[in-house]
């Protein structure tokens, strides 16, 4: 990857800029569930419209077909403008639409892709359940054939958006008496149908956007499956490695922002000494090696689009990236906490309560979310470093 912008990076950065600068939403996004999913399918749309949408998509597909600088300049320029996240489009553009295009079938990509890029559906993630989360292997929720159908029972848990999704992507165990890695089966889950019960888990932040989802006999049609019946633990690797990969993308670049805020509340705020909390040594010493962490991370974002780019696809070095963003996010809030003092403690439940609170709580999600640390860390070892499994 030539890492010098030539005029046309330039150029492409400055168009990004101005439609940023005339498009970003100038009202928050609503904390109610339906209303934050309303708001990021609006958003999706603007993008779409405005010509944005899918900007490290392939052209064939409706996408830019950005490369790998020019998709870190668009999320450097979102963030700049403080533009929207994903939030509940995440699933829809970063997992289910990338696993389509390169697994889906010709008819599946025709209908679905269209759909995402438009903002018109989200979609949500049946992966987990309350016995096989980081042990993703151990699911039990049966799908049994019947004819031209699925006949899907048991729950999957920690389903992000099932409330205000249209689509789920599903994994289920398709071939009786298989375990592990085996007889599973990818399939794409219209929450419309017969038999799906959707039910909120609270959580400490005090959203209820994280659900429980059951299944009673739920029928779906065979023509939904993605790569072939029983393969279904090849084409979730794929919808995994996304994940990490592309998810976690803007997070990488927005660190250093978050860090030089960090930074200067350090020097606003006044320790019980009296003295700026820029002048604690101790502090000061975690907020550099936090400045530190994001330049690797950036420069770790760099290393990520420019695989992407050549291989077409991420690897598992996008668990190094999930490991990292979400170890460095943590240890940020935890400076922060230390910097605001007392004050930091107050919270009524909202984010808008107490903003710093909200993210720090947050922060321990991400460390789960996507695959828990520990998961990541087995990963790194048997996938990135080929190291012998232990016995």
């Amino acid at each position: 990857m030539d890492l010098n912008y030539t005029a046309d990076d330039v150029a492409f950065r400055h168009a990004a800029r101005e439609w940023l600068a005339v498009n970003v939403p100038a009202e928050t996004r609503p904390a109610d569930v339906q209303g934050g999913a309303d708001f990021d399918r609006a958003w999706q749309r603007r993008l779409y419209d405005g010509g944005w949408a899918g900007v490290n998509w392939p052209k064939e597909y409706g996408g830019l077909g950005l490369s790998g600088v020019r998709t870190l300049i668009w999320w450097e320029e979102c963030e700049r403008a403080s533009a929207p996240g994903y939030e509940r489009s995440t699933i829809a553009l970063t997992h289910a639409g990338p696993t389509l295009i390169t697994r889906g079938s010709e008819a599946q990509k025709a209908h679905h892709l269209p759909l995402i890029l438009k903002g018109d559906v989200l979609w949500c993630q049946g992966f987990s359940e309350p016995g096989a989360g980081s042990d993703l292997a151990a699911l039990k929720t049966r799908g049994i054939i019947e004819g031209d159908y699925l006949v899907v029972n048991g729950q999957k848990t920690w389903t992000s958006g099932a409330a205000t999704a249209r689509y789920q992507e599903l994994l289920v165990r398709t071939e009786p008496g298989s375990e592990r890695h085996k007889g599973l089966t990818w399939i794409i889950c219209d929450m419309a149908t017969p038999g799906i019960e959707v039910r909120p888990i609270q959580t400490m932040m005090g959203e209820s956007d994280i659900n429980a989802t059951f299944y009673d006999n739920v029928r779906i049609p065979l023509s939904n499956v993605v790569g072939e019946v029983g393969q279904g633990w090849s084409v979730a690797m794929s919808t995994l490695d996304f994940e990490r990969g592309n998810t976690f993308l803007r997070d990488q670049i927005s660190m250093s922002g978050k860090v030089e805020r960090a930074i200067d509340l350090a020097r606003r705020s006044f320790l019980a000494d009296g003295k700026p909390a820029i002048e604690d040594r101790e502090i000061a010493r975690k907020l550099a090696e936090l400045k530190a962490d994001a330049l690797g991370l950036r420069a770790m974002a760099v290393v990520n689009v420019s695989n992407i780019d050549r291989n077409g696809s991420p690897g598992p070095e996008g668990s190094m990236v999930k490991l990292l963003v979400s170890q460095t996010n943590k240890q940020l809030n935890d400076v922060v906490a230390e910097i605001v003092g007392q004050q930091f403690l107050e919270y009524d439940g909202t984010k808008a309560s107490n903003e710093r609170m909200f993210d720090y709580m947050w922060g321990w999600v991400l460390t789960i979310a996507g695959g828990a640390t520990e998961i990541q860390k087995e990963i790194i070892a048997d996938r990135v470093l080929q190291l012998p499994r232990s016995r």
